[in-house]
């Protein structure tokens, strides 16, 4: 390795890990020693992490105020120093982080807005495909509808969801300076993340919906749908149910492709 590829791998190191190797080679100013100066850009590195997850957190930032954001945010850095080479993508593990350390694992919402807001983001930046129409729909002959199976958008995204932190993030976002409080419901909620004309959009689902939806993306018939609704809905019910869903479906831009081989 040359002797620049060599003092690049020990600034770089420096910058990330706050090393005291480079110190060495930085000429003192008189005014501001080596430690200090490189001291500098390694705050400033750091600097540029914590405004990147305050940019993608944006209302847990609100919600937690300045003081406490930073301090998460400081911790995660020294958890999980940037492993991409894109700042994009920094900020993945915010929520598992969350949820495993303490004190924030004392507050599970924290980690639920976390994963709500990464998936927000990660809806938004996923491949643009074109929506199925209703048209084509419409032109599966009838007698080929038990094979239909269906293709989603690549923005679209499941969770579980047990506090209200959907409204949260749309009171945060609409900007109300006190959004309500955290609450739970007693049960998990199944939620979806999707991205339509460039707007994320996200609803709660019903159980029946969500067994569905998680069975049709992973290709299964209408046929089969439908047999599967029957734990939710009289047998001579579930095809109109499913015909139903579908159509929602389409119509929020969710479905991508056909298949009915």
């Amino acid at each position: 390795m040359s002797r620049l590829g060599q003092l690049q791998e020990e600034f770089q190191r420096a910058v990330l890990t706050r090393s005291d190797g480079f110190n060495r080679e930085v000429v003192d100013s008189g005014r501001i020693g080596p430690a200090r100066r490189v001291e500098i850009y390694a705050d400033a590195y750091r600097g540029r992490l914590v405004d990147c997850l305050a940019d993608s957190y944006e209302a847990m930032h609100s919600l937690l105020g300045d003081e406490q954001f930073y301090r998460l945010a400081h911790r995660y850095i020294d958890a999980h120093p940037p492993r991409h080479y894109s700042i994009r993508w920094y900020g993945d593990q915010l929520a598992a982080f969350a949820r495993r350390t303490a004190p924030y694992s004392e507050h599970p919402y924290i980690a639920e807005l976390a994963d709500f807001q990464w998936q927000l983001l990660t809806a938004f930046d996923a491949a643009d495909v074109a929506p199925l129409t209703a048209d084509a729909v419409a032109r599966v002959p009838a007698d080929a509808w038990p094979c239909l199976r269906l293709r989603f958008h690549p923005s679209l995204r499941r969770l579980m969801l047990q506090w209200n932190v959907p409204a949260i993030w749309r009171q945060i976002d609409a900007g109300a300076d006190r959004p309500e409080a955290p609450r739970r419901s007693e049960q998990p909620r199944p939620w979806i993340i999707w991205r339509s004309e460039l707007m994320q959009r996200f609803r709660s689902l019903g159980a029946d919906e969500a067994w569905a939806l998680d069975h049709a993306r992973e290709g299964a018939s209408f046929a089969a749908l439908c047999e599967g609704l029957c734990d939710w809905h009289a047998e001579t019910e579930v095809a109109g149910r499913a015909a139903a869903m579908l159509k929602q479906w389409v119509g929020d831009g969710m479905v991508v492709g056909l298949a009915t081989d």
